[in-house]
């Protein structure tokens, strides 16, 4: 899944434009609307947006300059932000989100190349990942406003690259699957697979919407026939 981080950034820009179109279009008083992530409004959503922006900026000026910038700097800096920002207008939620997404890329323009293979502690990844991570968040949480926006609205390759993400990162808690997204000719699987593993095939933007728990799998199909099975919360 290595792609060149500046090719990503371009899709963060178009992602990132696609959100805050949803997000000027939201009427007043939406931020304090129940979005579908349990406990959290669509305010909640579009805070934590920019501030992971502004997050992921620390770490890219931590790989230029060599000087430790922790993505937070302390452990509750990420839900104190959270909360100290979620009950804004939406205007004011729209600009900061413009603002971080501005901060974010400038930082991205500034990384010479070598400064991509910066290795980030706790990470345990290089620098180069980081546009990939902001894609993420954008995309994934661009669906938890709950209006226009859903996975099928996905980019092809986004909802790839998701797949195989979440496919290569189940732990020990997933059950044993074959997935057969479409259009793919090789299936992805998790776990160790037997004769009795359960087959789940679909499109690939519904199969990375089941596993990351943004929709429930209904144009899902099960072999042998069944339920789809219980899948752990995706992180």
């Amino acid at each position: 899944m290595t792609i060149d981080p500046l090719v990503l950034m371009t899709d963060v820009d178009q992602a990132t434009e696609r959100l805050i179109r949803t997000a000027e279009e939201l009427e007043p008083g939406a931020e304090r609307a129940a979005s579908p992530l349990p406990g959290w409004t669509i305010g909640h959503v579009l805070t934590h947006v920019a501030r992971n922006a502004d997050s992921l900026t620390n770490l890219l000026t931590w790989a230029r300059t060599g000087v430790e910038t922790p993505q937070y700097p302390t452990a509750t800096a990420r839900a104190e932000g959270i909360e100290a920002g979620h009950g804004r207008s939406i205007p004011e939620q729209v600009a900061d989100l413009r603002e971080a997404h501005d901060r974010f890329a400038d930082a991205a323009a500034a990384m010479p190349a070598a400064a991509w293979t910066f290795h980030l502690p706790h990470w345990g990844r290089s620098a180069a990942f980081v546009p990939w991570a902001r894609l993420r968040e954008v995309e994934v949480h661009h669906v938890d406003l709950g209006r226009a926006y859903s996975p099928e609205d996905w980019p092809d390759a986004f909802a790839l690259r998701l797949l195989r993400e979440i496919v290569s990162g189940a732990d020990d808690s997933a059950p044993a699957l074959v997935l057969r997204p479409h259009g793919l000719e090789h299936p992805l699987t998790i776990g160790a697979v037997t004769d009795g593993t359960p087959t789940i095939e679909g499109p690939t933007r519904s199969l990375a919407a089941w596993l990351a728990g943004r929709a429930a799998g209904s144009d899902l199909t099960v072999s042998p026939a069944g339920a789809l099975p219980a899948v752990p919360e995706w992180k």
